[in-house]
């Protein structure tokens, strides 16, 4: 199984400075991949919860392949039926070729009304437009020479049912977001069943779970995997290893957009994990 981060591309304490040291942290620590969050448009919803700056994904992903070696690089999740499908296609696919081929399309449909309707994109059909883009992205990947994707897996986000179906037909993984194990079980096996019915491969288990680190046990059947003790969290990710997750991205914000003036609290916590587990991907 192997590990990778989820750095906040976002908030107050956020400029190119400090996105440069969380890359370079997080490959000096051993963890296999990197993501960031998409927005385009901070309307009110959006800025409630991400306030600026908000650096926008491909472009962030780009400036950190040039300062990274190693590391995989993705985006958790691209809110697909925000640009056109062949933008899409050919911002991935350069961004692959010019990083090594290290990307990893984290895609989802999206939840904040306000900014679809500053793009003049229909909230409505968010889940259908994400279907069709990533059918045309698939194609132009596929038909285009001159795209030199490569190999691009598509991780197919979102907890809902309708997530679980479009993981089955047109992702790679499915990349389900901050789960209780006991929920994420019974889900992996309606995944299995939808594929079944499909006719389909199972696609890949591939989380990003919380990590909040706490000095005593959390307890409860809310208790969501990554919170917890040191030893709650290495237990967490066995079970979650023993699930089938072949990658799992660890999330060290907890929602203050304040906690991104103190970074090193969330290295302090990676560190913890990384010496407790062994995430080292070299």
């Amino acid at each position: 199984m192997r590990f990778g981060v989820n750095v906040p591309n976002f908030g107050p304490g956020t400029d190119p400075g400090v996105l440069r040291q969380w890359a370079r942290t997080v490959e000096d620590l051993g963890f296999d991949l990197l993501m960031v969050s998409d927005h385009v448009v901070l309307t009110p919803d959006v800025r409630a919860q991400y306030p600026p700056p908000f650096y926008e994904p491909f472009t962030t992903l780009s400036w950190l392949a040039g300062v990274t070696e190693r590391v995989r690089l993705g985006t958790t999740v691209l809110i697909v039926p925000y640009r056109h499908p062949l933008v899409t296609a050919r911002m991935a696919a350069n961004l692959n070729d010019l990083s090594g081929g290290r990307l990893v399309l984290g895609a989802g449909v999206g939840w904040a009304r306000e900014e679809f309707a500053a793009l003049g994109v229909p909230y409505e059909r968010r889940g259908a437009l994400t279907d069709e883009h990533l059918t045309a992205i698939r194609a132009a990947w596929r038909d285009a020479d001159d795209y030199r994707a490569g190999e691009i897996p598509i991780w197919v986000g979102g907890n809902s049912d309708a997530a679980l179906r479009r993981a089955v037909r047109l992702g790679d993984a499915w990349h389900p977001l901050h789960p209780a194990l006991p929920w994420l079980g019974d889900a992996v096996e309606r995944l299995r069943a939808i594929a079944g019915d499909h006719g389909r491969p199972v696609p890949e288990l591939q989380p990003r779970i919380v990590l909040s680190l706490t000095p005593s046990p959390v307890t409860g059947p809310e208790r969501r995997a990554g919170e917890g003790t040191l030893d709650q969290v290495a237990d967490d990710l066995e079970r979650l290893r023993l699930l089938g997750a072949d990658t799992v991205v660890l999330d060290p914000f907890g929602g203050d957009p304040a906690e991104t003036l103190r970074p090193g609290d969330a290295w302090d916590a990676l560190a913890a994990v990384a010496a407790r587990v062994p995430v080292n991907a070299r």
